[in-house]
């Protein structure tokens, strides 16, 4: 009856490997809800930066006078070669 010790061992081992197991998979699991949840309030947070930013751009454009509009907030102004790239009928 030498075996039986070691099919106690095995048992024994094969118990506290499904004890870890359980716990590991469970931290797994609130650590993946917190990565969650921080990185919707981060995403959040970088939307509302963008969309103060472009507020800002557009308060700063409409108090510039006409002649100074030509920015990268106007669609008509080629950002590459700076040209104007508005039809005119002149």
């Amino acid at each position: 009856m030498p075996s039986t010790p070691t099919l106690a061992l095995i048992a024994l081992g094969l118990i506290v490997l499904i004890v870890i197991a359980i716990r590991v998979i469970r931290s797994l699991r609130r650590f993946a809800r917190a990565r969650t949840l921080v990185g919707d309030g981060l995403g959040n947070g970088v939307g509302l930066l963008k969309a103060r930013s472009a507020a800002l751009k557009v308060a700063i454009a409409g108090r510039r006078p006409r002649e100074q509009a030509r920015t990268r907030a106007n669609s008509a102004y080629d950002r590459r070669s700076g040209a104007d790239r508005r039809i005119t009928n002149g």
